[in-house]
Formats: structure tokens, sequence, C-alpha cells
């Protein structure tokens, strides 16, 4: 079966409708421009002429815009599902009641682990089509702005893999494997999923598909050392809480959302990035276990600096309430 096929039957197959790829639509019109386009070389012409055609309808706004809008609502869904998935897994007390009333909860591992194996596929298959249909792309045209145009789009932070969500996930699914869920036998959401460590630094492995296999540090670049408390800024960089909120010159007490958009991530020098900042607290549980030792000193560590900046931060305040 061809992949358009394959995947036009998965997203029909979908119990809610869901955002995707308009795989069909996106060939018909490279398909047009084939047709239409009396400037395209032959398969055997030299490199130097294989170049898009000069009025292509497709390279001059028809293509990449319609592909860009529809990665930006597959990515959005995808963070938005998976942000909720995360929230009833890791809610307790009031919140676990709260979700229990509103019919949210079931009660269940399986049926989260289900939800987040249907979550892993739709990204991954998402994935797969963007890959294929600018693959298609650069095919036709005999140029590499297929290639160009999935950069920028990594660049942008539109790329479904690049989602922190989706290493929320991958966290999510190693810390079911090492809990009870184990004995209920239930399936994976990935396949050779784990967290390793080289020279004593942590970083999660995932074997996606085509070769093709995700690989985050989780090195804070700041402190150098494993992350703690980590979150993930919009950019796609990953850095202890604490570490974040120095580089961003704000306290623990006021937090990253209060940060100046002016301020840049210390490894790619991007400003803006954050005020979206994600908390990995899926993530934060498994580098607990893993790492016990260190995470007692960590905490330790932690817990004094944050008293620290609480303490000057009500100082400042009483100050300035009072006029001194």
């Amino acid at each position: 079966m061809k992949f358009c096929k394959k995947y036009q039957e998965y997203m029909q197959g979908q119990e809610k409708k869901l955002p995707g790829v308009g795989f069909k639509k996106l060939k018909k019109i490279l398909k047009r421009c084939r047709k239409n386009s009396p400037s395209q070389k032959p398969l055997n012409a030299p490199l130097a002429a294989k170049t898009c055609p000069d009025q292509c309808p497709v390279c001059d706004g028809t293509f990449f815009p319609s592909l860009l809008n529809e990665m930006s609502d597959v990515v959005g869904c995808f963070n938005q599902r998976a942000q909720k998935l995360l929230e009833l897994h890791l809610a307790s007390g009031f919140r676990k009641y709260f979700f229990w009333i509103k019919g949210r909860l079931q009660g269940n591992h399986s049926a989260l682990i289900q939800e987040g194996k249907d979550l892993v596929t739709y990204a991954l298959i998402n994935a797969i089509a963007i890959r294929k249909i600018l693959k298609k792309y650069d095919k036709i045209h005999y140029s590499k702005q297929g290639q160009l145009f999935k950069s920028q789009v990594q660049s942008m932070h539109k790329e479904i893999l690049q989602s922190p969500w989706l290493c929320e996930l991958m966290a999510f699914h190693i810390n079911l494997r090492e809990t009870k869920v184990k004995s209920m036998k239930a399936h994976a959401l990935f396949d050779g999923c784990s967290l390793t460590f080289k020279d004593e630094k942590p970083s999660l492995t995932c074997e996606l598909f085509d070769s093709i296999k995700l690989d985050v540090d989780l090195t804070c670049s700041i402190c150098l050392d494993t992350v703690f408390d980590p979150v993930s800024l919009t950019c796609g960089h990953i850095f202890c809480y604490i570490c974040a909120c120095s580089a961003a010159s704000v306290s623990i007490v006021d937090g990253l959302k209060s940060a100046d958009s002016k301020k840049k991530c210390p490894l790619c020098r991007k400003n803006a990035v954050y005020e979206g900042a994600v908390h990995l607290e899926e993530l934060n549980i498994l580098l607990g276990r893993s790492c016990q030792e260190y995470w007692e000193q960590r905490l330790e560590t932690e817990r004094v600096e944050r008293i620290k900046q609480i303490k000057e931060h009500w100082d400042s305040q009483c100050r300035a309430f009072v006029g001194v």
C-alpha cells in the first residue's frame, strides 16, 4: 500500500478529527506543477541545470505556506494533547479528584499508555508525511529547496520531532515501564527508548523510523551537571530551572514568565525564548529515580539557594513598601 493511501486511512480512522498534512492535496499541486512547467529539466540533466523553474507556481507561494500552516496545526494539536495526558498522569490530591469529577481520569495506567501510544503514532506518521512530501518536491524541481524549508522550519520550532512534549512522552514511557505497569504487560509507547549514561552524562535516546534516532542531551550547558528541575526553552534547549532563571536575570520567585524578551538563550542566542518555557516534570521524575545520590545533593544545594532568593525578594518588597 502506498504511503499516501495509508496516511489517509489513518487520519480518517481517528475518532476525533485531527489536523494533518494535506498529503494528497500537496501531491496534486506538485503534479500540476510538473505538468504545466515547460522549463522542467530531464532527469539526466547536468547538476548545474537542475534548478527550479523561474515561474513555478509551487515555489512562489502555493506549496510551502500551505505546508507550514498544516505543520503548525499538527504540532499545536500534539502539544496540547500531550500536555493534557501528562497532567492526568501527574495529578494528585485535589487535582486528581477534580479530574475524576470531570470524568477525565479513567483510573488505570493502561488507558494512559494507550493514549500515549496513539499520540506517538500521530507524531511519527505526520513526521514521515512531511519528510516524504519534501523529498517529492525536491525530486520534481531538481532542487534542495525542500531540505532548506525543513531547516527553516526547525529554526522556527515547527518540527514535531523537536517538541519538548515528545521528550516528556519518552520520559513518561520509561517511568511507566519501571513501575507496576511492567507487570501488566502494557504496550510500549516507543521501541528502543532508554535513558543512557556515557561518561556519567545522561541522555534520552529513542529509535524512531527510517534510521532516525532521537538523542536528547540532559547535561545543563550552564552548570555542566545533569539537568535538575529541567525546563525546555522555546528554542528547544534544556536547562536546570535555576540556571535558566539566572541566564534570564530573573529570580526563582518571579519565574521565567517575567523574563525580558530581549534575553537570549545561552546556547543558540535566540531571544524571547523564556516566557513559553516548558517544565519537564516527567523527565524530572525519571532523573530523580535514576540519579538518587546526585539528586539528594542537588536538592540540598537548591533548597539553600531558593531560601536565599526568597528571603532577598521579600526583603526588597518590604523595603519598597515602607519606602526605604
